[in-house]
């Protein structure tokens, strides 16, 4: 009986105890396909005087990539015993690495003392595409890393594309590099510079870094990065290869986000001025300029803007950029520069729009609110009556000497004078310019007609090689590509870069014409025969340079002065 009594109590422990710890695994379902991401789903509920001594120990996930994870703590009642339970919640998101059945095994945490652990289970995935390098031609792989799969909204992670081979020789072969374009990312290339060839890389294959870029997601959840593609070019063929895609785990931010923010991520500072040392004046208009700088997302992010007001008429501003992009992100600096005209005189106050950015390092909004820039306007009256002794004396000179008609400054005219003296030698050299027109009139007819004799006794003219007419066709179609750079010029100091990109195209589609190449690609070719394997290759690297500022959203004026120069460079040397 007594027996049976110490075994009734332990069962009634047990039953206690189990009723205390609830600790749970499972995923989202159990049969994947080879691009869906496997959701795991861990849960804790404490109900009692219980303290979790350890962290949660995850079992073996060798077979995954870990793209992100996320954990809550949330108080929840039972409604079968009406008790408080602490509930713990962990979300991991895993990329499978091969395909088949894979075990995924026990979460282990101490409570009390006490060892809980899930139980395992089992999941199954479907074809999978192999990684990390795909699409192979003549045995040459590319490679997308991404090392920070897990950001926020509109923050940056830095992507680097890798070219692998068994052959170094086949790395010179890869070109004409495309960085993926999507509408959920915004990418800006970071540099193209090829890095030193590692002879020992990925499964023993040589490897090298192909370019370096930024990668900004404006949208939360699972976001996948799209290949980047480039050409293989050989003697005999041209093929193309793309890389691995990349999938972010984007974050949603945070809640309580401030009413003035709107999708500015990093740390940033803004300034309102008027850099002009003049005086304000009524009914003229004046330059104030907004200065947003730091880093993050400065070439996608709405900028602050000047409120309207009924004491000045404010008219869209110019967008002059400084930024520069770097391994640690994007910095610099924006300036729009505004045109507002006071609508009369006296103390106005210019303000920005409300201004708040998120910082992804501190985890919390920053609100900056308004910036504010107070003006005076004086009236014409009044700037006159502050301007200087010497100013005046300047102005009442400047307009003296335009609307006034001083005879001390008028040039006279010039009068024959009546001589009673008869002059000799005025009567010698128009006599002498007489004999030497007539002279010079004798020669020139001499000349004709000995011409003209010539042209009766034709010499029979050398038909001369294919080449030696393919050049006089060449030099008859010849473009003036001079007049280009000067346009070109133009067109960039005015800041019409669309017409900018249309000029230059225009530009190399004459220039080809003069060497009867009607596509790049044999224009390239005939560069490689003609002028050398180098001039080719920067007409190459030219051309994907064209495309990257042109199709850039933020069209930077440095950038512009340096791509004019390659272009007047090269062009220069091609059309000699």
């Amino acid at each position: 009986m007594t027996q049976k009594i110490i075994y009734v109590l332990l069962t009634l422990v047990s039953v206690i105890s189990y009723g205390q710890v609830q600790f749970t695994m499972k995923s989202d379902k159990t049969d994947y396909s080879g691009k869906e991401i496997v959701n795991l789903t861990i849960v804790l509920e404490l109900n009692g005087d219980l303290i979790q001594q350890s962290k949660l120990q995850l079992p073996d996930l060798s077979k995954f990539n870990m793209i992100g994870n996320g954990s809550f703590s949330q108080a929840v009642r039972d409604p079968e015993t009406n008790t408080a339970v602490d509930q713990y919640v962990t979300r991991i998101a895993l990329e499978p690495k091969q395909k088949g059945k894979i075990k995924v095994g026990s979460v282990l945490v101490t409570i009390n003392n006490k060892i809980y652990k899930t139980e395992p289970f089992d999941i199954f995935i479907k074809d999978i595409e192999k990684k990390p390098i795909a699409n192979a031609s003549n045995d040459i792989y590319l490679n997308m890393e991404i090392e920070d799969r897990e950001i926020y909204q509109d923050q940056p992670t830095i992507a680097v594309l890798r070219v692998y081979s068994k052959s170094i020789d086949n790395l010179r072969k890869v070109k004409n590099i495309r960085l993926p374009a999507q509408d959920n990312i915004n990418v800006h290339p970071v540099n193209f510079k090829r890095s030193e060839i590692d002879p020992s890389g990925y499964a023993n294959m040589a490897s090298q870094v192909l370019a370096v870029f930024m990668v900004f997601p404006n949208e939360t959840g699972y976001v996948e990065v799209p290949a980047v593609s480039a050409s293989v070019n050989t003697f005999s063929v041209k093929s193309k290869i793309a890389s691995n895609k990349v999938k972010l785990n984007v974050k949603k931010l945070p809640e309580g986000s401030p009413e003035s923010f709107k999708n500015a991520v990093g740390n940033f500072k803004v300034d309102v001025f008027h850099s002009s040392k003049d005086k304000v004046e009524a009914k003229k208009p004046v330059n104030v300029t907004v200065k947003v700088s730091g880093e993050g997302n400065l070439a996608d992010m709405s900028l602050p803007k000047i409120e309207e007001s009924p004491d000045y008429d404010v008219f869209a501003p110019r967008i002059i950029s400084h930024v520069s992009t770097g391994i640690s992100g994007m910095k610099g600096e924006i300036l729009a520069r505004y045109i507002l005209i006071p609508k009369k005189a006296g103390d106005l106050i210019v303000k920005t729009e409300p201004f708040a950015f998120f910082n992804p390092a501190e985890k919390e909004y920053v609100n900056l609110g308004q910036e504010k820039l107070d003006l005076t306007a004086f009236s014409h009256d009044e700037v006159l009556e502050a301007r200087s002794t010497v100013e005046k004396v300047n102005d009442y000179t400047n307009t003296l000497l335009e609307t006034v008609d001083s005879p001390v400054l008028k040039t006279t005219s010039f009068k024959v004078k009546e001589k009673n003296k008869f002059n000799w030698n005025v009567l010698f050299i128009n006599v002498a310019i007489l004999l030497g027109l007539f002279v010079a009139y004798i020669v020139f007819k001499y000349w004709q007609k000995n011409r003209n004799i010539a042209k009766e006794k034709p010499t029979p003219k050398s038909l001369g090689s294919v080449a030696e007419t393919e050049r006089e066709i060449r030099e008859s179609l010849k473009t003036d590509i001079t007049d280009y750079f000067a346009y070109l010029e133009n067109l960039k100091t005015s800041g019409d870069y669309p017409k900018f990109f249309e000029t230059f195209e225009e530009m190399d589609l004459e220039v080809r014409k003069q060497y009867f190449q009607s596509s790049k690609d044999d224009f390239k070719q005939f560069l490689e025969r003609h002028n050398g394997s180098s001039v080719a290759e920067n007409y190459q690297e030219l051309l994907q340079k064209v495309e990257i500022e042109k199709y850039s959203p933020l069209t930077l004026e440095d950038s512009l002065n340096d791509l004019l120069t390659d272009i007047v460079k090269l062009y220069s040397v091609i059309s000699k």
